[in-house]
C-alpha cells in the first residue's frame, strides 16, 4: 500500500479506528486517551491491554 510504501522512508501517522485496516499495516501502534499515550506496540499487544479494553473496547 501507498502508506507502506511511504513509511519506508519517513514517519506516517494514522488515525484510524479500523482495526482490521491497521491490522493489514502491520505497523507499531500508539493507543492515546485524552492526549497520553496510553499503549504502546503490536496491535495485539495493545489489544490485549486492560487500560485499553477498559477505555475503548468494553470487552
Amino acid at each position: 500500500s501507498i502508506l507502506v510504501e511511504a513509511a519506508q522512508t519517513r514517519a506516517v501517522v494514522v488515525v484510524e479506528h479500523d482495526m482490521e485496516f491497521i491490522r493489514r499495516l502491520n505497523c507499531p501502534v500508539t493507543v492515546l486517551h485524552e492526549g497520553s499515550v496510553l499503549a504502546e506496540g503490536s496491535l495485539d499487544h495493545v489489544t490485549a491491554n486492560q487500560e485499553v479494553i477498559d477505555v475503548y473496547l468494553g470487552r
